[in-house]
């Protein structure tokens, strides 16, 4: 590429028909030809070799195209298809210098390139100049008549008109005005359109509708070069503003934007190689497509490449971005006016639909993102939703009023973010992100709410249970006739203050009727439940209850102090109050009575368990099916049942098995009781001792002295009685007791005698130095002092019975 005296040129096609690819590309560069859009020109000139062709460009567009050395004679000078900027006209003009025609080096029937560069000019240029000799006018070969017919039938190969200009400039013009010259080259011109065979929709168009005919003159060069030069200089004028309506250049229906230029070039002269038909609307909606494609691509890449851009994806990888709609349409707007301005010349169809496609493409890659905003948009607004629902009941507002509260607030801040992070460019619809956090917020109230209805709904039942519990517990124990009617109104008071506790409670979840209904229904229900859970459990416990109040009424007396068995009570009388009182528990923990309904369970168990030798010997004469024989209660429903008639009798059975032993062990004790404090002989005894006595009772009273001895046996007596606990020993029996005396007895006597023997030697070493007392005094005192170890004895013994309670071994049962 040349580039001198502000021309720049290049070999565009070379002799051999090579297309200079990266030549045009730089060419294009260095003249800036992209930015000129549709507001440029490109002119051509054919003719024969040697003509002066290169001569005429370079002096009418101050190019530098290589000229033919007239002192080295005539030969071939430009091969192939060079092509120059023009300088200092306005548009841009490019200018091509084809191969001249006709040339010996090409030889006669070598005219294949000479074809294929006239379709290329005519193609690609918006003005051709045709350059010939005057002296060939009227002639056939010199005047390039074969090369305007082979011309003229390609033409007619395009689909579609394309109004191009042909010069005709005439060289070395002679004194023949051109005036005359003029008429009969259009007549040459007229004719070779006529005999050129058209298509059927072009066979009676006009020369006028595919070429502007214009006709010059101009001196010669070597003889008039002063003449020359202002007649060139006249037509130069004509060049600037080519382009413009009414201008040298045409019609411009089928120009190519500058951009593509390049491309449309190359693939032009590629058809024309391969010999095809030349489709020039089809070639502009080709060149089109494939530069607009290429822009679209360039601005997608500089898209991906974008800082900007860049920073904004990475942001919303971890975050909510704000303005994140406005920031990404602006760059996205930017990118598509790049695109806008450098496509704006090209086929409108073509530009649009690639337009289409860039702005697609660029929001593909940009819909993730956005899908990840909206994300991060419905993920913050539901965590924050579930703050201020939170916040707001535990501030104490009613639920379904912080719910409607709660809900609208949230929706209408994700509205509005959705709105900050919209895409100018898209149409996408967030409704179904929309939706689904309408879903994640309906359903997280909807467990807040059957939370808080569990919570609420396990306080009130805690309040029941307690309330209830141990209550009924304490009047099942305390079993009795108004035990079941003292349960029912305890359950109806309960129940009713629990309830009205939560109707009140329930009042913010703003139920309907039927819920609420059913949910204090459950709640009636469990309160119920309790009863009736603690009667089972108590039912299950009726032989234990039965035997403590059984052992309660007949261990204590009315006063509950523990009865002592003194022989003195009616063990009859007692045993049956308190198997009475013991029945009784059994009928109460029998059903469930929560109804009010009556029955006569108490009155069967009575007339089956304690008065059946009553009822028995009055039916002898016509005897009845046992009542207990049998699983269920007449007026008893089975799911009101807790315990059937046939566990009542089996039951009743083990009970009074296991308090017979009491009751028999009182009776012993009671017996016991009687011997021991029944000492004095029956009273014929006492008569009979006084009667037969008499003499010996008189003899006492004479002789005093016997009274002493027999107070003195008396005290021995006593001694041995507290020391050998006599009446401990025949507690258990006679045999028993006198086995046990027996071998306790010469140890007993051994002990006191050895006491007395070591108190009469203290005493008799005590009175040494004094006068011996008289034997009646010292008679009197061992005596004494006998008495006084019996007495000792015996006082020890009184005071262990005064302290210890006598109890025996059934009287420690019935405790």
């Amino acid at each position: 590429m040349d580039n001198n005296d502000g021309c720049c040129s290049t070999h565009l096609i070379d002799g051999d028909g090579a297309f200079n690819i990266s030549g045009i590309e730089n060419f294009m560069k260095e003249v800036k030809l992209a930015e000129c859009g549709l507001s440029y020109a490109v002119v051509s000139i054919m003719g024969p070799q040697s003509s002066g062709k290169s001569t005429l460009l370079n002096n009418l567009f101050r190019t530098n195209f290589r000229e033919m050395d007239a002192f080295k004679g005539r030969s071939q000078t430009t091969k192939g298809i060079w092509m120059a900027r023009c300088v200092g006209i306005e548009p841009c003009t490019l200018v091509m210098d084809l191969e001249g025609t006709d040339g010996r080096e090409r030889g006669e029937d070598d005219t294949a390139f000479e074809k294929q560069s006239a379709l290329f000019a005519l193609a690609v240029s918006d003005i051709v100049l045709i350059n010939m000799w005057c002296h060939d006018i009227g002639r056939e070969q010199a005047a390039n008549k074969p090369l305007l017919k082979t011309v003229f039938q390609v033409m007619m190969r395009l689909f579609s008109p394309r109004k191009t200009t042909l010069m005709f400039v005439i060289r070395d013009k002679t004194r023949t005005p051109l005036e005359n010259l003029e008429p009969v080259l259009r007549e040459d011109i007229q004719k070779i359109w006529d005999s050129v065979p058209k298509p059927q929709a072009h066979k009676d168009t006009p020369l006028s509708e595919f070429f502007n005919v214009e006709v010059v003159a101009l001196s010669s060069y070597e003889e008039k070069e002063e003449q020359f030069k202002e007649q060139v200089a006249n037509l130069r004028q004509r060049f600037f503003h080519s382009i413009a309506p009414g201008g040298l250049a045409g019609d411009r229906r089928a120009v190519v934007p500058a951009s593509g230029f390049s491309f449309s070039a190359q693939q032009i002269w590629k058809i024309i190689k391969e010999n095809k038909d030349l489709d020039l609307p089809a070639h502009k909606v080709m060149v089109a497509t494939v530069r607009c494609e290429e822009i679209a691509n360039e601005k997608c890449g500089s898209f991906l490449e974008n800082e900007e851009w860049r920073e904004l994806e990475a942001a919303v990888q971890s975050h909510q971005v704000p303005r994140f709609g406005k920031k990404l349409s602006t760059i996205l707007d930017t990118y598509l006016s790049e695109y806008d301005v450098e496509a704006t010349y090209f086929d409108e169809g073509v530009r649009t639909g690639k337009r289409k496609q860039l702005e697609e493409k660029l929001l593909q890659l940009v819909q993730p993102a956005y899908q990840l905003m909206l994300s991060h948009i419905r993920s913050g607004t539901l965590e924050r939703f579930k703050e201020a629902f939170d916040e707001a009941l535990n501030g104490g507002k009613g639920f379904a009023m912080a719910a409607r509260h709660c809900s609208e607030t949230f929706m209408s801040q994700f509205d509005e973010a959705c709105a900050d992070a919209i895409i100018d460019q898209a149409n996408w619809d967030s409704s179904k992100l929309r939706d689904k956090l309408r879903r994640d917020m309906d359903a997280h109230v909807a467990s807040v709410r059957v939370a808080k209805l569990s919570e609420l709904t396990t306080v009130y039942e805690t309040k029941l249970n307690e309330a209830l519990s141990g209550p009924v517990e304490a009047l099942l124990d305390g079993a009795n006739d108004d035990t079941w009617p003292a349960i029912r109104k305890l359950l109806w008071r309960e129940t009713e203050t629990a309830l009205s506790g939560f109707s009140s409670a329930l009042s913010g979840f703003e139920m309907d009727e039927e819920s609420k209904e059913k949910t204090l229904s459950k709640l009636r229900d469990y309160a119920r439940g309790v009863v009736e859970s603690k009667a089972k459990e108590e039912a299950g416990r009726v032989l234990i209850r039965m035997k403590d109040r059984f052992s309660t009424l007949f261990s204590h007396d009315s006063d509950s102090m523990p009865r002592v068995w003194t022989g003195k009570e009616d063990i009859r009388a007692i045993t049956k109050t308190a198997r009475s009182s013991s029945l009784k528990l059994l009928s109460v923990m029998v059903a469930i009575r929560l109804d009010d309904e009556a029955d006569s369970i108490e009155k069967t168990l009575s007339l089956a368990l304690v008065d059946s030798k009553g009822s028995a010997s009055t039916n002898k004469s016509s005897p009845s099916v046992d009542p207990l024989a049998s699983s269920t209660w007449d007026e008893v429903p089975a799911t009101k049942t807790l315990i059937t008639p046939v566990q009542c009798k089996s039951i009743w059975r083990q009970f009074k098995t296991e308090t017979e032993y009491t009751v028999t062990q009182a009776i012993a004790v009671q017996e016991a009781s009687r011997r021991n404090n029944n000492w004095l002989p029956p009273p014929w005894a006492i008569v009979a001792m006084i009667v037969l006595g008499f003499n010996e009772f008189m003899t006492l009273l004479r002789n005093p002295l016997y009274l002493g001895v027999i107070f003195v046996g008396f005290l021995l007596v006593k001694a041995l009685w507290v020391q050998l606990d006599v009446s401990g020993e025949f507690r258990n029996g006679a045999l028993p007791g006198l086995l046990s005396l027996s071998t306790k007895f010469l140890p007993t006597v051994m002990n006191l005698l050895k006491k007395l023997a070591e108190e009469g030697q203290r005493h008799g070493n005590s009175n040494t130095q004094q006068n011996p007392p008289l034997a009646s005094k010292s008679f009197r005192s061992g005596a004494s002092e006998y008495g006084g170890v019996s007495s000792s004895a015996s006082s020890e013994v009184t005071s262990a019975e005064n302290g210890t309670e006598y109890s025996s071994p059934a009287h420690d049962k019935v405790k």
